[in-house]
């Protein structure tokens, strides 16, 4: 009988680091590559680029001390011989690899100084006798500390001792025609040598297949699971009252569009259910997501019920904060601002405010889910942005509810997300199953789409001149750069520097400076400066990103744009044309550009619609960056890509209700094998 291989605690240690917990995880930790060494190629085949295993008899071993330290053999077998190379060896290779000795290599042939050769191949010792291995030897994403032969045990040990069940029911599965589970497991730990190779290391092969299957099946089920429990829990029910709402939209000086008023009801209905929204609110930039997220914190406020609105940057935060005072101070509502650059007593009085229910509105950045900040009646959390914030920081906004769970008749508060981001429909259907998601598809009447145009670095003075010409007719415009201090390494134009550039540049005009590091009471000045008129052109750096309105602006300038992601230069784009008068937007790069800059560039350049580049966004970035995952460390889906398996993740989605409807126990093997250390950021 086959018993499980003991481990020792720094294997064990080194495992974890790779996400392995747990015997059952070496299954599923899957080859990078493979290299062929189920056969031999003569010598005389070699060609520069090939990976291929060789044989033969070491002719030729010494230590070179020029250019540096190299071991250098000479293997010969009938039909030629090439060079091995070895820049870091120990004394047992030199032993090994002596002349007269047997010798099979395996490594990528190239092009040296002394004709073909192999840097570090793989060596072994050999007789005539020794046979060639019967599949494909894996290659596994390993660690230091851990060797690959080391792992090859232990998942070869996890195949022997370990039951592999297939939890898809057998009429499910020829169905849909997919291999067997177990059968797949074991044929990418050791494909057969006829297995075509490309077919493994593209992942189309039907053992692949099977698997993405499978992992986008448990996030699936995962996410419905999660959906049914919020159903089952309790949250206040804020019933539609009006009063607030109906005297906010009297005053307003626009009228709601159609997409606002519908996703608006969207959300008010969920309010009104005794169970906790999950609502994600997309809209493109300038869509008018604030204000439906203003008339979702009336709801609850009418009810009696706390609202935290927390923004990723504090000049968002601010601008909420502005914003949402200047709607509600006549409605006898004064929000609290709490941010992390706050002095001491300030942040203590905004707190005991809080904790004493006597602001039914507080408004901040991340500060708002730190340990000494408590609510008294918190009934709606509105993160804007929430794709900046990592996902441990989402989950502990949503704890912050939940701390008082202990307490008899609790109530967890309703979660309003916003994303000026739009989400690819494959990455709402596979990251936000979970979620009710309202989609504002419209923008508000009068908005003109922005031009936007490329201009290389080499004519920033025809730039300067465009600048000065809109500036001197009555028009704002903004110049924005992305980083603040010199850097010698990107050796970028920063905000300070071209501050006061421009400043010589066009004495005539007032030019005002915006930037991260700046007293937080100094950038709601200079933001108010650019608002009323009284500065002309504001440098800033990208805090600009979200959240400013100043209609006058007009004309942007980005500076390095080729420096930055499509989302965020969609997003700056977004600062301009929220007036009448027609807007442009001068995307300023400088030579040579990388093929991804070009890519970006050229997205950005062909496109207005928002939906358009988050979608072309997904395929150069992955949904990693796009969710805010990566800020946590957590692992995004392994095998399965969720642009080009399109099709196996609608299967999946069908299949996760048949299985939770007609096959519970199979839904919970599922989640048992895929889930295990993963159910709380899925969710978050």
């Amino acid at each position: 009988m086959i018993t499980p291989v003991k481990i020792s605690p720094a294997t064990l240690a080194n495992l974890a680091k790779l996400g392995i917990h747990h015997r059952a995880d070496l299954l599923l930790h899957l080859p990078l590559r493979y290299e062929d060494e189920t056969h031999l190629a003569p010598i005389e085949t070699a060609e520069p680029g090939n990976t291929m295993q060789v044989q033969g008899v070491i002719t030729h071993s010494e230590i070179v001390f020029r250019p540096r330290r190299t071991l250098l053999c000479r293997l010969r077998d009938e039909s030629g011989e090439l060079y091995l190379r070895f820049l870091n060896f120990y004394p047992s290779q030199t032993k090994l690899l002596a002349v007269d000795r047997k010798i099979r290599a395996a490594g990528e042939v190239r092009m040296g100084y002394y004709g073909l050769e192999m840097v570090h191949p793989k060596c072994s010792m050999v007789t005539d006798d020794t046979p060639l291995k019967t599949s494909l030897t894996p290659v596994y994403p390993s660690t230091a500390g851990l060797s690959q032969t080391a792992l090859r045990k232990l998942i070869a040990n996890a195949l022997e001792v370990l039951p592999t069940p297939d939890h898809l029911p057998e009429e499910i599965r020829r169905r849909l025609k997919l291999d067997g589970f177990s059968e797949s497991i074991r044929l990418l730990h050791n494909p057969a040598p006829d297995i075509v190779p490309s077919t493994l290391e593209e992942r189309s092969h039907p053992a692949w297949q099977r698997v993405k299957f499978d992992e986008l099946l448990a996030q699936q089920i995962s996410m419905r699971v999660h959906h049914k429990e919020r159903s089952a829990r309790k949250a206040p029910a804020l019933k539609i009252k009006g009063h607030y709402c109906d005297v906010l939209l009297k005053n307003l000086p626009f009228r709601l569009t159609r997409s606002q008023q519908k996703v608006s009801k969207e959300i008010g209905g969920d309010l009104a259910r005794p169970h906790p929204m999950q609502r994600l609110l997309l809209g493109d930039v300038g869509s008018g997501k604030t204000i439906v997220a203003a008339l979702a914190a009336l709801q609850a406020i009418e009810n009696g019920y706390q609202v935290a609105f927390m923004a990723p940057t504090e000049i968002l935060a601010e601008q909420h904060y502005l914003k949402l005072t200047g709607w509600l101070a006549p409605l006898g509502l004064i929000p609290v601002w709490l941010s992390g650059s706050q002095k001491k007593k300030e942040k203590q009085l905004a707190a005991e405010k809080i904790a004493s229910g006597e602001t039914l509105l507080a408004i901040g950045t991340h500060a708002l889910f730190q340990q000494q900040i408590s609510f008294q009646k918190l009934g709606l959390a509105i993160v804007d942005e929430q794709h900046k914030f990592g996902v441990e920081q989402r989950l502990a906004l949503h704890a912050k509810g939940k701390a008082a769970q202990a307490k008899p008749g609790f109530q967890e508060p309703h979660q309003l997300m916003m994303s000026a981001t739009p989400i690819p429909r494959t990455l709402a259907m596979s990251y936000y199953a979970d979620l009710d998601v309202s989609v504002i598809d419209e923008l508000p009447p009068g908005r003109t789409p922005v031009i936007t145009k490329l201009v290389s670095d080499e004519r920033r003075c025809e730039v300067f001149e465009r600048v000065r010409s809109a500036c001197m007719s009555g028009q704002q415009a903004y110049w924005v750069c992305p980083l603040i201090d010199e850097s010698e390494a990107l050796q970028l134009q920063n905000a300070l520097e071209t501050h006061q550039q421009l400043c010589t540049t066009f004495p005539e005009l007032r030019v005002g400076l915006v930037h991260g590091k700046m007293d937080s009471t100094e950038k709601v000045r200079v933001m108010n400066a650019f608002k009323t008129g009284e500065l002309q052109l504001l440098v800033a750096t990208t805090v600009i990103e979200v959240g400013v309105d100043v209609p006058n602006a007009s004309l942007m300038v980005i500076d390095h744009a080729e420096r930055m992601g499509l989302a965020q230069l969609h997003q700056l784009r977004g600062r301009v044309g929220r007036g009448a008068q027609q807007s442009l937007c001068i995307l300023l790069y400088q030579k040579p550009l990388s093929e991804l800059a070009r890519t970006r560039l050229k997205v950005i350049f062909e496109n207005n619609d928002g939906f358009a580049i988050a979608q072309q966004d997904l395929q150069l970035r992955g949904p990693g960056e796009l969710l805010g995952a990566r800020q946590s460390g957590m692992a995004m889906l392994r095998f399965a890509d969720i642009d080009a398996d399109e099709d196996l993740l609608e299967q999946a989605r069908t299949v996760a209700d048949e299985l939770l409807r007609e096959y519970p126990e199979a839904a919970r093997g599922y989640l048992h094998r895929w889930m295990a250390n993963r159910h709380d950021f899925l969710h978050a």
